[in-house]
């Protein structure tokens, strides 16, 4: 149940309480204009539509960055997304009040303020926190200097050059311009150069890590005119240890092991196979493995893909190398079951007393196996055969004979790919394989981590 107190009574104790909570003060001692809001002061006949130094020039606008954070950096999209503490000052003598201490204005009276219309070039998306209120901050100095902030995330464009990839080294930035207002009306400036700047030397990222920044003033210039414009740079380093144990030493262990055939036997077909399709599959794996975190639709010869196409190459290779030794075998041993066929057929002629059939595989000594009545019969036939050779050559210079010779460079020009012993393929192969792609991993890690 409730009772309702007179007016009077209810005045008596609320002068009563506030003497108990303030004892040294006296409420007569205040006076309206005391009592008022200091904003409502400050916003007295301020016109927050017309920038400071109004028709007396630019407005020097200083600023800072604190970055919090680098959430993500994509080479699909070719962006990251940070989350900053921007802070901008600048003076406006119509805020101007007496005394030396600041006043803390409530972000949501920025309506009331004039401020400038900064925001970023690059940016793809960006929002303004706004838990539990909007993160803005206007503190107000007695000389008439702003000082606003904001805490913003935005995703910014950067161009990468990822021919490099995974040893790159890539250049971001970080571009602050103002949208409506020219160099006759503003001008900007870092507070403390690049001092201006903190948060990069302890920003630990996932894959980068920061080598160096810097920060720049220069001019935007546009068809409406110039504007001005801040500018941060700042390199980041990829840590190549993770593609290194990912990519690069799985595929180096592939290729050393396309090579353990080289010391297996010829004869044993399965297992030598087995090999070579199994680490070319594999390599094919991996390669297609490295390419799904990357752009499908790029220009770009990427490090890594250099390297993994040649491990291709050489285990490839491994595989063709059993494939020609495996040939050359079977050819050489084609050869010998010929010449033992023909080495048995003679035998079996001598034995059973028959005159043998001459054949070019036969040695020069068996061949020659006719009486001596015959002999001056082959001779005259020999100098015939040179006589009509040596007036065909006179008749026909460049034609006479053309075939045997054209048979005689073709045995020659086979005769080099024949191979006599099919096993120092692998021997040769031992040794050539290793000291290859030793030498062509030199020339690599040289020309990228170098050049």
């Amino acid at each position: 149940m409730f009772v309702q107190l007179p007016t009077p009574l209810i005045t008596c104790l609320t002068f009563a309480l506030g003497a108990c909570m303030f004892p040294g003060h006296h409420w007569g001692e205040w006076n309206d204009s005391q009592l008022l809001p200091t904003i409502q002061k400050l916003m007295k006949g301020y016109n927050r539509y017309l920038r400071p130094n109004f028709n007396e020039g630019p407005v020097e606008i200083g600023m800072s960055l604190d970055i919090a954070s680098i959430d993500a950096i994509s080479e699909i999209n070719m962006d990251y997304t940070a989350t900053i503490f921007l802070r901008q000052r600048w003076r406006d003598s119509r805020l101007v009040f007496p005394g030396n201490e600041s006043v803390s204005v409530d972000g949501r009276l920025v309506s009331l303020l004039w401020i400038p219309d900064t925001f970023i070039p690059d940016s793809k998306r960006s929002f303004l926190h706004d838990v539990t209120v909007e993160n803005r901050l206007i503190r107000i100095f007695s000389n008439g200097t702003v000082l606003y902030a904001l805490r913003i995330t935005a995703t910014i464009a950067c161009n990468m050059d990822l021919t490099k990839y995974p040893m790159d080294r890539q250049v971001c930035t970080l571009q602050l311009e103002s949208w409506g207002y020219n160099l006759q009306d503003v001008v900007f400036y870092w507070t403390r150069g690049n001092d201006s700047v903190r948060g990069l030397d302890t920003l630990r990222l996932a894959q980068y890590s920061v080598e160096s920044y810097y920060t720049s003033v220069s001019r935007a210039v546009y068809e409406t005119g110039q504007y001005p414009k801040l500018v941060l740079h700042f390199a980041l380093r990829r840590n190549v240890l993770f593609f290194i144990l990912e990519t690069y030493v799985p595929s180096t262990l592939l290729v050393v092991l396309s090579w353990v055939s080289f010391w297996i036997s010829q004869s044993s077909v399965p297992a030598r196979t087995c090999i070579g399709v199994t680490t070319v599959l594999t390599m094919t794996t991996l390669m297609m493995g490295a390419r799904t975190s990357l752009p499908n639709a790029n220009c770009f010869i990427k490090a890594i893909d250099v390297y993994l196409g040649i491990c291709f190459t050489f285990i490839f290779g491994a595989l063709l190398e059993y494939a020609c030794a495996h040939f050359y075998t079977m050819q050489h041993q084609t050869i010998e079951d010929l010449h033992r066929d023909l080495v048995r057929e003679f035998n079996e002629s001598s034995g059973n007393g028959s005159v043998p059939v001459v054949s070019s595989t036969q040695p020069k000594n068996s061949a020659k196996v006719s009486s001596p009545a015959e002999e001056p019969a082959e001779q005259s036939a020999t100098s015939d055969t040179k006589a009509t050779c040596s007036e065909a050559k006179e008749e026909k210079p460049g034609q006479g004979c053309s075939l045997s010779s054209v048979k005689d460079a073709s045995r020659r020009a086979a005769a080099i790919f024949i191979v006599e012993n099919p096993h120092n393929i692998d021997r040769h192969a031992r040794a050539v394989f290793p000291t290859a792609f030793l030498f062509v991993n030199i020339l690599y890690w040289l020309y990228y981590l170098f050049f």
